[in-house]
């Protein structure tokens, strides 16, 4: 009787504990692409395009790219700017002590200060052939930043879009994990069960937490691996995770392992019109063909205009400086008069009037207001006007040099091109034969995934009731937790080959 009904518990046991695997076996242990991978359901969600619309935004080294298109404006302004003549204003003043100063030992200056002030406005205009191909170059080579920019932003999508999908298959591999510990668990708890029926022995009860230690310790490790893509992700997209929301966000992909790819020569022609890096070298070769020609307008004339208005003032210190040596020359002219006189009368000839070689009030306020016109009231310059030709003869071959290296540059564009392209049609072409080899390897690896999820189930209920070893379990348990992480590999792979195409391209394919 004692024996029937043992036989009965260890029954009923093993078929709570089978049901009770099976139920946590039966829960995927990963979703796949196609399932979002949080860290709470109410967190906010973060797409694989908003990321990349972040990094965009945020990422320092692509906002330094990007800065260039500025510089490139800036020149291409300064070169239709150079088809404008050219205006300098300038206003200086001067102050000088009063005192002799000699010149070829000539005294010059006088006992008092002077204070002086000048304009000049000038405009001038230098024209050549080269001038009128700055522009050109200027456009051109702002068409190759924008390119250069265009390239930056590609090859920055594509970095986080891998990271992005390697920080998902992390997550997919935490939540494997969390399965197999969940399992690892159930399975000690079995083996408990069995031994306390007399059914087990206490070696399974040791190796199930020998086995449930291990599986920790991975989960562990997956964990802090999810943890460290996670974080190299949002450093791609220029910015902590704290930024987007105070709360770990979830990282979502719609994509899915049936999406088509169009044939590859339909590729190869989309690479070679789209491709950044292609777009941009072939912008570059066409600003070095320009280049070239602008070198070559060296040896063209320039023709220079020049013109302008100017004045200046002049002023003494002391107003009555000026009185002074009037008043001082009046009264030589006054006396030279009267001694005229004199001489005039005793040779009996008649007598000039010498009473109105005297300075009067009016005339010295006359000359202190012309002594006045310190800082504004200018003297006006003569205006001229010059026009000259120049040609070039000879520099020591500089133009020669100039235009060798601008020649060399434009067949180094070329062959960039040439070499570029060969690249992308090899780069294209790999990466959609890497993308067919990784979608049949996830046809191949969820078929192996199924096959180990049976075959742990069967092992399963054969240990419930004795019919299999703890040590078959185990092993079923390891081939189960490789085929199920060959298999989130297989299909992350997958999706990273398909963005390495899409970079490859150039462009998004789906």
């Amino acid at each position: 009787m004692t024996r029937t009904l043992r036989c009965l518990r260890t029954s009923r046991l093993g078929v709570v504990r089978v049901a009770v695997l099976a139920a946590a076996l039966g829960a995927p242990a990963v979703a796949g692409a196609q399932t979002a991978t949080a860290p709470a359901a109410t967190a906010p969600a973060l797409t694989i395009e908003q990321a990349v619309a972040l990094a965009r935004r945020n990422n320092p080294d692509f906002l330094a790219t990007r800065n260039n298109r500025r510089s490139a404006a800036a020149e291409t302004r300064a070169a239709y700017g150079a088809l404008l003549p050219q205006v300098n204003a300038s206003l200086s003043g001067q102050y000088q002590q009063g005192g002799q100063q000699f010149f070829s030992g000539v005294s010059l200056g006088a006992n008092t200060d002077v204070v002086q002030s000048q304009y000049n406005l000038g405009l001038t205009y230098r024209v050549n052939a080269g001038n009128f191909i700055a522009p050109r170059v200027q456009r051109a080579n702002a068409a190759a930043v924008d390119a250069d920019i265009a390239g930056a932003s590609e090859n920055l999508a594509s970095l986080v879009r891998q990271d992005y999908l390697t920080a998902l298959a992390s997550a997919a591999q935490v939540e494997l994990q969390d399965s197999l510990v969940a399992n690892a668990q159930l399975q000690l708890q079995l083996a408990k069960a069995k031994a306390e029926v007399g059914s087990g022995t206490l070696l399974d009860v040791q190796r199930a937490e020998v086995a449930l230690g291990q599986q920790q310790v991975q989960r562990l490790q997956a964990k802090n691996q999810a943890d460290v893509d996670r974080l190299r992700l949002f450093q791609q997209m220029g910015m902590t995770e704290s930024a987007i929301s105070p709360d770990s966000v979830r990282l979502v992909s719609t994509f899915g392992t049936n999406d088509t790819t169009p044939s590859l020569p339909t590729l190869l022609a989309l690479a070679k019109q789209q491709n950044p890096g292609v777009v941009a070298l072939r912008s570059r070769e066409h600003v070095a063909d320009l280049n070239v020609a602008r070198e070559r307008t060296e040896y063209t004339p320039t023709l220079s205009l020049s013109t302008g208005i100017g004045g200046y003032t002049y002023s003494y210190r002391d107003p009555n400086f000026l009185v002074n040596q009037a008043r001082a020359q009046m009264q030589g002219a006054q006396a030279s008069c009267l001694s005229n006189a004199q001489i005039r009368q005793a040779v009996g000839l008649s007598v000039p009037d010498c009473s109105g070689l005297v300075l009067t009030d009016q005339q010295a306020q006359s000359i202190r207001d012309q002594n006045s016109a310190f800082p504004f009231d200018f003297t006006h310059a003569p205006r001229s006007v010059t026009a000259s030709i120049s040609l070039p003869v000879f520099d020591g071959f500089g133009r020669e040099q100039r235009l060798q290296e601008a020649e060399v540059q434009r067949e180094d564009a070329r062959y960039s091109v040439r070499s570029r392209e060969l690249a992308l049609n090899a780069d294209v072409t790999a990466a959609y034969l890497t993308l067919q080899t990784a979608r049949q390897t996830v046809a191949l690896q969820e078929q192996n995934a199924a096959k180990a999820k049976e075959e742990l189930k069967f092992v399963q209920d054969q240990y419930a009731v004795g019919l299999a070893t703890f040590v078959d379990l185990t092993t079923s348990r390891a081939a189960y937790a490789q085929a199920e992480t060959d298999r989130i590999n297989a299909v992350y792979n997958f999706h990273k080959a398909f963005a390495a195409l899409e970079s490859a391209v150039g462009r998004p394919l789906r």
